[in-house]
């Protein structure tokens, strides 16, 4: 092999190791992400379902409540 065309593949074996690595990267960034989007998301659900317990105890028509003691 000539210099210039070793010398290349060299440089074209480098770049291309250095774009796994990087894929690597970006892969575990991602499992990262969506398992915290997925850890959100049930937060979330749990938030709701909380609210909606509460909203279910709270007082339920306006109109059918008694007035105020001041009234």
């Amino acid at each position: 092999m000539s210099g210039d065309l070793e010398q290349r593949l060299v440089e074209l074996e480098t770049r291309l190791a250095f774009q796994e690595q990087a894929l690597s990267e970006l892969n575990e960034a991602l499992t990262a992400t969506r398992l915290e989007a997925a850890a959100h998301a049930e937060l979330l659900k749990r938030v709701i379902q909380d609210m909606k317990l509460v909203r279910g105890d709270g007082p339920g028509d306006p109109a059918l409540e008694p007035p105020p003691p001041h009234y």
